[in-house]
């Protein structure tokens, strides 16, 4: 395992002998000495199985005569490779996004993609990944799971805490509403984040226990903003799994009740993460939320089974917009289409459309010139404790009203 640069050993597998000449300097000015270089896959192999040549960086060319990259990424599957991958390619972004999601898939780690040919502050941007990743012990660090008892426990000492993170309106950056965000407070491990326990929750049957957790705190949460005046749509996360049963619908109602909140001032977020084995279930209850005028939301619309059908089948009134189509849409053009695309099919069904994944000033630009209603991402706000969200209106308000001026003062600079 690697523990500086100077120890890193980098492999260039390119068919060109120029760009492998060319490859090797750089990496040598930017700190790294040693390098290999192989103008074949099968010679690169052979570097990879002698224990005192094995790389921990790859600068991998897809386009080769003989093994191509993509042939050389699954014999580096099959010897469980355990170090990093740089694409190196004329090949167009949209193949090295490609080959790049493939390699993702294969669970090796990636760090980007260079186009040729190559320029030097490219490469070393993308080998700081590799020195963070180096600094801060990151590889080898497997995450740790969690059992049924645990996430049980968690539940029931109220150690599932609801962050929200705000959603405002790109016309006037006014704050629309919040979506809910449930953290777990361990008291070992500290905050730990869904992606580690609400899969498992859903896997053990205890995602109807952790959702009524959820949802009890943020009607509450609701009802206490709207007694303050604070006119907040508040969003919650509701799995699939809890569409299994007729019985949710009948909770939620009763929880807003018990809240005083009402149901105008909820939106449900759905994600399909599965296709149901009886969706006439599903469908009853979600139009039935609907008639009592709780709203609907198809979240990271465009991935997994959130399509088409869904739009068509269920009374939804808002449209998220994944962030995966969203952050540098500005600059990918394929990326730009699919957003385009949702943006105009959320408009052609009235319905409000909400891009997650904001992450820049470029990506609030775009919504901004191509009308986008809401937008929520950490260019806006991290979510935080409900406690936060006043101090953070404040701030929010002085940064809107520098994007302003700034807009105004390109605009006449035009």
């Amino acid at each position: 395992m690697m523990t500086d640069i100077s120890t890193t050993r980098i492999l260039i597998l390119d068919d060109d002998p120029f760009i492998l000449k060319l490859l090797a300097r750089m990496l040598v000015n930017l700190g790294f000495p040693l390098v290999d270089c192989c103008e074949n896959g099968v010679d690169a192999l052979k570097l990879l199985d002698d224990v005192a040549t094995r790389p921990d960086l790859i600068l991998l060319d897809l386009n080769m005569p003989g093994m191509d990259g993509i042939e050389f990424v699954r014999h580096l599957v099959e010897r469980k490779f355990t170090g990093s991958l740089i694409l190196v390619s004329g090949e167009d972004e949209r193949m090295l996004k490609t080959t790049e999601k493939l390699v993702q898939a294969h669970k090796i780690p990636i760090l980007g993609y260079l186009q040729k040919p190559v320029q030097p502050e490219a490469l070393r941007m993308q080998l700081m990944k590799l020195a963070s990743a180096l600094s801060k012990g990151e590889e080898g660090i497997a995450r740790k799971t969690y059992d049924a008892e645990a996430i049980r426990n968690a539940i029931d000492a109220g150690d599932m805490v609801n962050y929200y993170q705000p959603k405002v309106r790109v016309d006037t950056g006014a704050i629309a509403g919040v979506e809910t965000l449930v953290r777990w407070h361990h008291p070992v491990d500290g905050v730990i984040y869904p992606s580690q326990f609400v899969g498992a929750a859903e896997r053990y049957g205890l995602i109807d226990h952790l959702t009524q957790a959820v949802l009890r705190q943020a009607f509450a949460q609701a009802g206490a903003w709207q007694k303050l005046g604070c006119d907040l749509k508040v969003a919650v996360n509701v799995s699939m799994d809890n569409l299994a049963s007729l019985d949710f619908q009948d909770t939620v109602v009763m929880l807003a009740a018990e809240a005083g909140v009402h149901p105008s001032g909820i939106v449900l977020e759905i994600t399909e993460s599965q296709l149901m084995e009886d969706e006439r279930v599903s469908l009853e209850i979600l139009t039935r939320l609907r008639l009592k005028r709780f709203h609907l939301s198809i979240d990271d619309f465009g991935t997994g089974h959130s399509s088409l059908a869904q739009l068509r089948d269920i009374p939804f009134d808002e449209l998220k917009i994944d962030q995966g189509f969203v952050h540098r849409a500005s600059e990918d053009e394929t990326l730009r289409a699919i957003y385009d695309a949702s943006l105009a099919l959320a408009k052609q069904l009235n319905m409000e459309a909400v891009a997650e994944g904001v992450e820049s000033r470029e990506d609030w630009e775009l919504l901004r010139q191509t009308g986008c209603d809401l937008a929520q991402g950490n260019f806006i706000a991290r979510p935080m404790l409900a406690g936060e969200l006043n101090e953070w209106v404040k701030k929010w308000r002085v940064r809107i009203e520098a994007e302003a001026l700034v807009v105004r003062i390109e605009g006449q600079a035009q």
